[in-house]
């Protein structure tokens, strides 16, 4: 099986060998990402592919001990899957979010222009270092986190701004 898919050429190996890592390590991290939101079917099936892939690899590279291209094909994809990774985790932006925003000004003015986009927004007065704040608490989709930084930027540049993944249980308004 080996001898096949390398036809000869080490680099033609080594070329397989690489893509094969980063597609590994990319679904790697992918089930880690589902890991976290709690989605036992991807899980599975993310990790019985990672299983696959890992294990044909890994006799593949072991058998070809005499070729370190292979070896370094293999490293170097294992790196590069891990950043591909992480860039498609960016892009799928699967989960939510609670973005909490500190405006010692514009806090009011804020809340009603997201809630004006369909945001919930509960909004605390608070005491800050310099005196009386407004805190803004969301909880959002995290493919919506961008549109709210967005509107932050556009009323108070200055805004202090957090977030942290959450896990939603019950309840709650979530913008449509």
């Amino acid at each position: 099986m080996v001898d096949i898919l390398f036809f000869g050429e080490p680099w033609v190996g080594a070329l397989f060998i690489f893509v094969m890592r980063v597609l590994n390590q990319t679904l790697d991290t992918l089930r880690l990402l589902y890991v976290m939101r709690g989605k036992k079917t991807l899980v599975w099936i993310f990790g019985f592919m990672v299983s696959v892939i890992w294990l044909f690899l890994l006799t593949t590279v072991i058998s070809n001990l005499d070729g370190p291209i292979y070896i370094l094909a293999y490293t170097a994809g294992f790196a590069t899957g891990g950043v591909v990774g992480l860039w498609a985790e960016e892009r799928l932006a699967v989960g939510f979010t609670l973005i909490q925003i500190i405006s010692p000004r514009r806090g009011s003015v804020m809340a009603e222009r997201l809630r004006g986009e369909g945001f919930g927004v509960t909004e605390i007065p608070a005491r800050g270092k310099d005196g009386m704040v407004t805190m803004l608490s969301l909880s959002v989709r995290r493919k919506e986190v961008v549109t709210v930084e967005k509107i932050v930027n556009e009323i108070d540049e200055n805004a202090f701004v957090t977030t942290e993944d959450i896990r939603p249980i019950r309840r709650g308004f979530w913008r449509r």
